[in-house]
């Protein structure tokens, strides 16, 4: 079993606490995970597991403390090569159509490089949930063991 990497997408701090509130379940349970708030595409690439738990921002947009890595990811395109990964999209389905826009993005581009999403991305509604982080850490319980193995 390897390293998961929680790679996280915030604009105002809910997706980081949730993000904080998967790696310290996790943590209990003896899964080795690291928790990236400003990461690089080094971050995504050394990876032996990724989950992408993020909000979106603007018109669908991904959250500005992961713009330049997702930018990068995009430009340089490293394969993932069947590396498992997972993606938790917070988001407010009254915007409509950019409702988990970033979540969409993260998932279609680690599609794109050739990693193996382990479940469909999980869409968290502010408008249905009040407490995203147990959704998602509840959600990230059920994928773990093909996520990190």
């Amino acid at each position: 079993m390897g390293t998961l990497k929680i790679i996280s997408g915030t604009v105002y701090g809910n997706a980081q606490h949730v993000a904080e509130q998967v790696e310290e379940n996790l943590a209990e349970q003896g899964i080795d995970c690291e928790l990236e708030s400003d990461p690089s595409v080094n971050d995504f690439t050394d990876a032996d597991a990724i989950l992408v738990i993020t909000s979106t921002t603007g018109q669908g947009d991904v959250p500005p403390n992961v713009e330049f890595a997702f930018s990068d990811l995009k430009d340089e395109a490293p394969q993932l090569n069947g590396k498992p990964f997972a993606v938790a999209a917070l988001g407010d389905s009254s915007y409509g159509e950019s409702f988990c826009g970033a979540g969409k993005q993260f998932y279609s581009l680690l599609q794109e490089l050739q990693g193996n999403a382990v479940a469909d991305m999980l869409a968290v509604d502010a408008m249905e949930t009040l407490e995203p982080e147990k959704d998602v850490v509840e959600w990230v319980n059920s994928i773990k063991d093909k996520l990190i193995g």
